[in-house]
């Protein structure tokens, strides 16, 4: 049976995924099978395995790190937010349906057996299972019934690294509070701590860190500097959505929408040099980009009621006569069309005007769609021609379904790895407005490349002279680079040793 790690902490964004992720990577380097594993997941990025299930992105790209295919169970639960009171429910891949938040907290308890199931197959495949918290787990008004950080700790037998982000500022006062506000039982599965995105002479810091181990009475067992590391994010906390990036030579706007899902779509772009890529959430921050990418979102009507509010609705439409290339992405495809219909209330209910920027309309169902897709772009009129024959690969999660009039051209022609059905996908018009429902649809170097390339030749600029990137390649020496770094500032003979003697004092 596999032994196992936890890693919770202080607050939300205190860097407890990339932590999880480098130990995947350090344990996977040191010729152990290794898996990651995160009971329940709030996050609206998420993935749809091989096998049509959907799970969060963060545990996709720890398994990536930990070099293992990502499976649904390790996520079983993942909760996307539809609202600030409720999410849908995703129980081992599938929709179980919207709940309020009082709704979940109550049913929550009817999930363990699906829990206890995903963490027993996962522990009788791999040699370590590392552990992922969420939040903090001091919410006192969280922890009755808690599945997710100190009752999962307990459940699978994990000892707990607790991280404190220092760049926060108050970091003593977060792991000391912590501590203090957990149970007995629940202090003495604390088997170290870490203060995370450290910056500057840790010598100064030396004090500080015997004293914080006085008043815990729990070593600490790592000071992990500030890492600028270009892995996927779990949610819209991330940074790469509020950073102020300098215009680069070819600029892309990416409408920050409040319900963004899989901004991760467009990681690959911002890795390109010479392409700045921003995240905007007002009309005074777009500036003339050469390109506008509406990304996928949780609730496409009331996120298109939001642009269509503070302006940017009309700023896009603009942009678009002035010649600016317009790509959607699930959610952002479908606000393209001429209108949005929900007659079974999945979103809104009622129809919705859309930005009539492509000749289709999309009714919500009640099904959602989840699969995975290869194929090959179709002959594309307009600005982004350079990608027609290309191939394409990733997946789609929807709710709605697309019928394009006529003149609309599909954007894609695609296999459904789960129905085994070819069909056409996504829309593209010559006037440079485009769509598709495939997430990752960037992904691929000579996609990416390609779009650069042809949005830098519409200004006069050559970017041939900039090599294809091999993007899957790239994350992999990222990984390294994270593994490295904790090496070097974790005291990993002291976590092996945690590891080894689990919970027991």
């Amino acid at each position: 049976m596999a032994r196992a790690i936890m890693v919770q902490g202080t607050m939300s964004n205190a860097g407890k995924s990339l932590l999880a992720a480098g130990l995947c990577r350090i344990f996977h380097q040191d010729g152990y099978r290794v898996a990651p594993f995160k009971s329940q997941n709030m996050a609206l990025n998420s993935f749809i395995t091989e096998d049509g299930l959907e799970m969060g992105r963060a545990q996709v790209m720890q398994a990536e790190a930990a070099g293992v295919a990502p499976h649904v169970y390790m996520n079983p639960i993942l909760l996307k937010p539809t609202n600030d009171m409720g999410s849908q429910v995703i129980v081992n891949g599938e929709v179980l349906g919207n709940m309020s938040a009082r709704e979940y907290f109550a049913y929550k308890k009817n999930l363990f057996p699906a829990i206890r199931r995903a963490y027993g197959a996962l522990e009788a495949e791999y040699d370590i299972l590392v552990l992922e918290g969420a939040g903090s787990p001091a919410e006192i008004n969280l922890k009755q019934e808690d599945l997710v950080n100190m009752g999962m700790a307990k459940l699978a037998g994990a000892p707990v690294l607790l991280a404190g982000d220092i760049d926060r500022g108050g970091v003593f006062a977060q792991l000391v509070g912590t501590v203090e506000l957990l149970e007995p039982e629940e202090r003495a599965l604390v088997k170290g701590l870490i203060i995370n995105k450290f910056r500057g002479d840790q010598t100064i810091l030396d004090p500080g860190v015997a004293m914080l181990e006085e008043r815990t009475g729990i070593p600490v067992v790592g000071v992990v500097p500030y890492m600028d590391i270009d892995v996927e994010d779990e949610d819209s906390l991330s940074e790469r959505l509020t950073g102020h990036k300098t215009v680069e030579a070819v600029d892309i706007a990416v409408i920050r929408l409040p319900r963004i899902a899989n901004f991760t779509d467009f990681n690959v772009l911002e890795s390109l040099p010479g392409v700045s890529v921003r995240y905007i959430q007002r009309v005074d921050q777009l500036g003339h980009p050469d390109m506008i990418l509406l990304p996928g979102t949780k609730n496409t009507m009331r996120d298109l009621l939001w642009m269509r509010q503070n302006g940017l609705e009309a700023a896009v439409q603009k942009a678009h006569q002035a010649g600016t290339v317009i790509f959607g992405i699930c959610g952002g495809y479908q606000m393209l069309g001429e209108s949005l219909s929900d007659p079974l209330g999945v979103e809104e209910g009622g129809e919705l005007r859309g930005m009539g920027l492509l000749p289709m309309r999309t009714e919500f169902a009640g099904e959602k769609t989840r699969t995975r897709v290869t194929g090959q772009v179709q002959p594309l009129p307009g600005p982004l021609s350079g990608l027609s024959g290309l191939p394409v690969e990733g997946y789609e999660i929807h709710m709605g379904v697309s019928t394009a009039r006529a003149e609309q051209q599909p954007a894609t022609r695609l296999a459904d790895a789960v129905t085994g059905t070819e069909k056409a996908d996504g829309g593209a018009l010559a006037s440079g407005v485009y769509g598709s429902y495939v997430h990752g649809f960037f992904d691929r170097p000579e996609i990416a490349r390609e779009i650069a390339k042809s949005l830098a030749a519409r200004k006069g600029l050559d970017y041939e002279a900039e090599p294809a990137m091999d993007y899957a390649a790239y994350k992999e020496t990222q990984y390294d680079i994270l593994a490295d770094t904790l090496r070097r500032h974790l005291d990993l003979p002291r976590i092996y040793r945690i590891l080894e003697e689990g919970i027991g004092r």
